[in-house]
């Protein structure tokens, strides 16, 4: 599908296969979806931009590179937070934004019941991450709350979707790219992804 990357590399599907694994218990699904999440990270921000800077090592200078962009990362609660601090000890420096979305069973429409942003996105890179992109609800409803934000440069990643979250996504915001480790058969008559993995909140939670 056009716009969606996904990430092949042995150590993201191994991690997957553990975490659509029913046995895994809340503990080691926290351990293995934080481990999956940064992996993921290094594809998501292939092409994000630095400009080159030179620095003083003890013995000479040296040409590096700095990010051209402050990072803004946006988890939708509550199953975003388990991909959060890994991501964050990739960058430090990256300021931290919440959503708060919740789907409503009978029509499986994305209620928000949280928001905490920067005022303005505009000069920011933004990292939108949550585990399941099922129907698509939740992130339109996110991708709304970050343009009313001004954001200009977003990258949806995803642990698994479905092709119907995709085109949902695909139809109100046709140039973001996704990045996933799997793109699954379909959802079932519940709006969960099968074969999917199950509630990513519930299993990392325990709740």
């Amino acid at each position: 599908m056009k716009g969606v990357t996904v990430i092949t590399h042995p150590l993201v599907q191994h991690n997957l296969t553990r975490l659509r694994d029913r046995r895994t218990r809340p503990q080691e699904f926290r351990r293995v979806l934080s481990e999956v999440a940064a992996l993921m990270l290094y594809e998501a921000t292939r092409s994000f931009t630095a400009n080159p800077v030179n620095v003083q090592t003890p013995l000479a200078s040296a040409r590096g590179f700095k990010l051209s962009r402050e990072v803004v990362l946006v988890p939708v609660l509550r199953a975003g937070l388990g991909m959060l601090d890994s991501i964050l000890q990739l960058i430090p420096s990256a300021r931290v934004g919440f959503i708060g979305l919740k789907r409503e069973e009978t029509t499986l429409r994305a209620q928000s019941y949280h928001k905490s942003l920067p005022a303005d996105l505009r000069r920011f890179e933004v990292i939108l991450i949550d585990p399941m992109l099922a129907t698509g609800g939740s992130a339109v409803a996110a991708m709304d709350l970050l343009k009313e934000r001004g954001a200009q440069r977003v990258r949806l990643v995803n642990l698994v979707a479905a092709p119907e979250g995709i085109r949902r996504v695909r139809r109100h915001y046709p140039a973001l790219p996704i990045f996933t480790a799997a793109v699954d058969r379909r959802l079932d008559e519940q709006g969960y992804i099968l074969p999917g993995l199950g509630d990513a909140g519930d299993r990392l939670f325990g709740v």
